[in-house]
């Protein structure tokens, strides 16, 4: 009966002819990492003021409220604090989400500009990677040529 031929030496020939250059992994998964720990910081530093927005918010509104809340000497005046409370708080909402929308914008210009640098950084790499591994190939395969011989 005819066996199988055991072709496990000859790919392994084949790939020790390739060299492979795990520096490129290792540089690869340390930008990524660098990128991500960037991106983390300014989506904790915005977290951090949005928190620091909100309980100024909810403190303004709080004391407002104290002041609306109070009892009054005429029913008059009971209209004019719950009218007072409104425009203070239609007020109080109109600065913080204005600070929201400035957050949002720093965040927004903040990953932009991460994106566009990692985009050139990993451009970089991919440029001298391409170069190193057709360097690579072309030694191998002229030494693969020359062992033919």
């Amino acid at each position: 009966m005819n066996k199988t031929p055991d072709f496990t030496k000859v790919f392994q020939d084949f790939a020790a002819s390739f060299p492979v250059d795990a520096s490129s992994l290792q540089n690869a998964f340390k930008t990524q990492a660098a990128f991500g720990e960037k991106l983390t910081a300014v989506a904790l530093s915005a977290a951090e003021k949005s928190t620091e927005i909100s309980t100024k918010w909810a403190k303004d509104t709080i004391a407002k409220l104290t002041v609306a809340s109070k009892a009054k000497a005429e029913p008059a005046e009971y209209t004019k604090a719950a009218s007072d409370f409104a425009t203070a708080a239609a007020e109080l909402a109109a600065e913080n989400l204005a600070a929201f929308a400035e957050i949002a914008k720093k965040v927004q210009m903040d990953t932009v500009e991460l994106i566009l640098a990692a985009g050139k950084d990993v451009s970089e790499e991919a440029q001298a990677a391409v170069k190193k591994a057709t360097a690579d190939v072309t030694a191998a395969a002229k030494k693969a040529a020359a062992a033919a011989k």
